[in-house]
């Protein structure tokens, strides 16, 4: 991608980002080619074989033969493994997007979490993901200053289970109901305890491939089956602001990010294991 022909055309307005601020997620234009996109998912399937390209393995994957054809494959930290998947995880058109959404001066990559939720044909599991606000995973960030930015390598809507968002929820701090893994999305919504006069409205993301969601780290958002006939591939590129800092939590202290952080009470992310995507200082 040639980023210095793109940025202008794709980076949020005004508009978008209040829009934004209000809503707590944010839909960008097309910003990946085709072809970007073939190499991204000929890349992803390296990974379901074991083949690491640069020789380490990713903090988790999914195997083929080794793991059921049917369940959700979620590979974390894929940067780790594979060239081609660390340039998509560390874009810096997705970071300079980012800084401007949550008005930072510097985003770091936090991490990355390669996707793929199976069609219908490959076995008879749902594959929903649950209503969760991603910050409830990272209390071992002092603050909720993470924002996702959400790929969809091919066109998605309902049908093949497209990423659901709920307006303003990333304004009511953490709610009793978070499940990444829980299948009965409805009972969750029963369940979920909401202010008092907002509302409880998913919006789907319809996307055309190569577009980028993005959302606030305590956004609830998840996403129903996929009913087609074919995977749906994605990656979700998490990204913190540059004044992150690390906590001890019970709560987020198993997270491989953490690990890294142990002893370091109140220090920022910083280092070669949270990249740099966005540096307002540099002018990128």
């Amino acid at each position: 991608m040639n980023t210095r022909n793109v940025l202008e055309d794709v980076l949020p307005k005004e508009q978008d980002i209040s829009f934004f601020e209000e809503n707590g997620y944010w839909l960008s234009p097309v910003i990946f080619s085709d072809e970007e996109l073939k190499e991204m998912m000929e890349h992803q399937d390296r990974l379901y074989r074991g083949e690491y390209e640069t020789g380490r393995e990713p903090a988790s994957n999914w195997i083929e033969g080794r793991d059921r054809p049917g369940a959700l494959r979620k590979t974390d930290n894929s940067h780790w493994a594979d060239l081609t998947l660390r340039k998509l995880a560390t874009d810096p058109v997705i970071g300079s997007i980012a800084g401007r959404l949550m008005k930072a001066d510097q985003i770091r990559l936090f991490h990355d979490q390669l996707l793929y939720k199976p069609g219908r044909g490959t076995g008879k599991e749902s594959v929903n993901v649950g209503w969760h606000q991603d910050y409830v995973y990272w209390q071992c960030c002092s603050e909720p200053t993470l924002i996702t930015a959400w790929v969809a390598f091919q066109d998605t809507d309902l049908s093949n289970g497209s990423l659901q968002m709920v307006p303003r929820s990333h304004k009511w701090g953490m709610l009793n109901i978070n499940d990444f893994f829980e299948q009965n999305m409805e009972k969750q919504e029963e369940e979920m305890e909401i202010p008092e006069n907002e509302r409880f409205a998913p919006v789907p993301m319809i996307m055309k491939a190569g577009q980028v969601s993005f959302h606030h780290a305590l956004t609830i958002h998840g996403s129903g089956a996929n009913n087609s006939s074919s995977p749906r591939k994605s990656m979700a590129v998490h990204m913190m602001t540059g004044d992150t800092t690390y906590r001890y939590s019970p709560k987020g202290d198993h997270h491989f990010n953490a690990q890294m952080m142990q002893g370091r009470e109140g220090e920022r992310f910083e280092g070669d294991a949270w990249p740099v995507m966005f540096d307002a200082s540099k002018g990128n």
